[in-house]
């Protein structure tokens, strides 16, 4: 049984070149493993090596405008909705000849992850999400006490807003980073390392354009509108799944943990 090395490999699909990072035995079970924003593959570091010592053959790749993965042409859309990004992220298990797998997401990657299951159920065995409510049924609008605290998501879809985030990327980064993290969970060395992830020339586009298609001010990837309303009219999964979201109360580390069998 051989083991892969936990290094960035890439891979072709139909429109990117991913890269991502391998590690596990080759034979283990696949475990594909999607990361959030403003974040990177790496953020799976500290938790692949358990995951592998569990037997599983972990992928953790870069979404499409972050760190080494890029565009084949310059005519593709720069596009980030969820919907989009699963469809890449089917393509890259094509591309490693993955017929079945689970998969764990944070963030953006934990609506990957439910798209993956509705989209293509025969090839999903079972997944995790974090941090992010499901989309099923449909993206609904915030209560007010939600979307106070989803401003950046308002802020990113207005034109000045953009231009602000266009102005200074890495800096709109890192007060969500301050913005979403107790003290002392990160250091300048961490973030500095990731951030080198929004240097990718398409990362600025990709992000407005998920959090402006989410909002419907602008419009989403047409390769993916298949996927968005098979979404949109499905209301529950069914595969096993953990649903992992953090409470809003008091209590910063307060977990609310649902288990869908």
């Amino acid at each position: 049984m051989g083991l892969l090395a936990n290094a960035v490999s890439t891979a072709k699909t139909s429109k990117l070149e991913i890269a991502y990072f391998e590690a596990g035995p080759a034979d283990g079970p696949a475990l594909l493993l999607l990361h959030g924003w403003p974040d990177d593959g790496t953020t799976w570091d500290e938790v692949s090596p358990a995951l592998n010592e569990a037997g599983f053959r972990t992928i953790a790749p870069m979404a499409r405008g972050f760190g080494a993965t890029r565009f084949l042409s310059p005519s593709t859309l720069r596009t980030g909705n969820a919907a989009i990004l699963a469809i890449d992220a089917i393509e890259l298990l094509d591309a490693l000849a993955i017929e079945h797998c689970c998969v764990a997401g944070h963030d953006w990657g934990s609506n990957i992850a439910e798209m993956l299951s509705v989209g293509w159920p025969d090839r999903i065995g079972r997944i995790a999400m974090l941090s992010t409510p499901s989309r099923l049924g449909g993206l609904k609008t915030p209560p007010f006490w939600h979307a106070r605290l989803q401003w950046y998501h308002w802020f990113q879809a207005t034109r000045r807003g953009a231009e602000a985030v266009r102005g200074d990327p890495k800096g709109f980064a890192r007060i969500m980073w301050e913005t979403w993290s107790p003290a002392g969970w990160f250091d300048d060395t961490t973030f500095e390392s990731v951030a080198s992830s929004f240097a990718n020339s398409d990362w600025l586009d990709v992000t407005l354009h998920s959090y402006q298609s989410r909002w419907d001010e602008a419009k989403p990837d047409p390769d993916g509108e298949w996927l968005d309303a098979r979404v949109t009219a499905t209301q529950s999964l069914t595969l096993p799944t953990l649903y992992i979201q953090r409470a809003q109360t008091r209590e910063p580390f307060l977990l609310i943990t649902l288990v869908y069998l």
